[in-house]
């Protein structure tokens, strides 16, 4: 079998930006995030729109941040959680950027940057921007309901961020991408769209297994160890599975879907998901620890629940994803 694990040079996250909506906002990492919309609608009309000024603001905010221009990238990958991607290839349309649209769902930050660092590493480019989003309010309608049906949520559900991250990669940068590992599609009979981390949790015990078992590293070597996003119920599962293999990442194990909203202040059940949720996370949170020499390495692996709503309203069970990412500081 062909090994997973594919080892990086000179691949590097140099830059990156955030834009949230006002749930975030006020949230525990509200004053880390770049730009915040307390309107969630970002000067658009519809929650779609919004989405895509969401992703065009980050952008813009990453060029503004770093000193950089359109022409300074030579490509971009990008996606979201709209059925085609439409919030991406709206959102980013006037920018004269070769476009490679993604769907990972909520791995889609860990893969657009997976993409981005082979590109890098391999000389085809000298910057490569990866960028993604997602928005509350248009996921809602298009994979449950509207909010305005006032539909009971379940306490397994997750809350989808309001958010979009823009990062450049380059050569060099303040933490480099040494590994990466994409994940594979992993199906165990979940079929309820309302217990995602159930549904996700399996495809990350399949990822981490096998990088501990290629690499020879025990989770003890790693600073952090970070998914994106099983929330509180899908982090449990994971916990528990990895013990039984053998590994226990308990102690330096967390989720952005945890991190972004309080649980007791803010009623958001089993935490936060969607594309933006562990990118505004990285790029705000855990990436200024690795600038800072605060956290050594990481390994950020990226989840998603590969559903549309037409398999969620045929009944089939949710394939899901997990890429990795081992993403070190400079100063290390």
């Amino acid at each position: 079998m062909q090994k997973r694990i594919v080892k990086l040079k000179n691949a590097c996250i140099a830059s990156a930006a955030s834009a949230v909506g006002r749930h975030e906002a006020l949230g525990p990492m509200g004053d880390r995030f770049d730009y915040k919309d307390t309107t969630d609608r970002f000067g658009a009309d519809t929650w779609e729109q919004a989405e895509s000024a969401m992703q065009k603001r980050a952008f813009e905010t990453l060029m503004k941040k770093s000193g950089l221009d359109v022409g300074d990238f030579g490509a971009m990958f990008a996606g979201d959680l709209q059925n085609q991607c439409v919030g991406s290839s709206y959102g980013l349309v006037e920018f004269d950027v070769p476009y490679f649209g993604l769907y990972g769902a909520c791995s889609t930050a860990a893969e657009g940057l997976m993409l981005a660092a082979m590109c890098v590493a391999a000389g085809h480019y000298d910057r490569v921007a990866a960028v993604t989003s997602s928005h509350y309010l248009a996921a809602e309608r298009q994979y449950r309901s509207p909010i305005e049906y006032g539909a009971q949520r379940s306490p397994t559900a997750q809350w989808t961020v309001t958010g979009a991250a823009a990062f450049s990669v380059e050569p060099r940068g303040l933490a480099e991408i040494t590994e990466a590992m994409p994940g594979i599609v992993v199906e165990k009979g979940i079929t309820d769209a309302s217990n995602m981390g159930a549904a996700m949790a399996p495809a990350v015990v399949d990822t981490l297994v096998n990088y501990f078992r290629e690499s020879g590293c025990s989770p003890e070597d790693i600073g952090q160890i970070v998914t994106g996003d099983l929330g509180f119920e899908g982090g449990s599962i994971l916990c528990e599975m990895m013990l039984a293999e053998g590994f226990d990442i308990r102690k330096n194990y967390n989720d952005c879907g945890m991190l972004i909203y309080d649980r007791e202040r803010q009623d958001k059940h089993a935490g936060g998901s969607g594309c933006g949720c562990s990118a505004v996370v990285l790029a705000s949170y855990y990436l200024e620890k690795l600038r800072m020499g605060e956290l050594k390495s990481m390994l950020f692996v990226g989840t998603g629940a590969m559903m549309s709503p037409s398999s969620i309203q045929q009944g089939l069970a949710i394939p899901a994803v997990a890429h990795l990412l081992k993403i070190e500081s400079r100063e290390a």
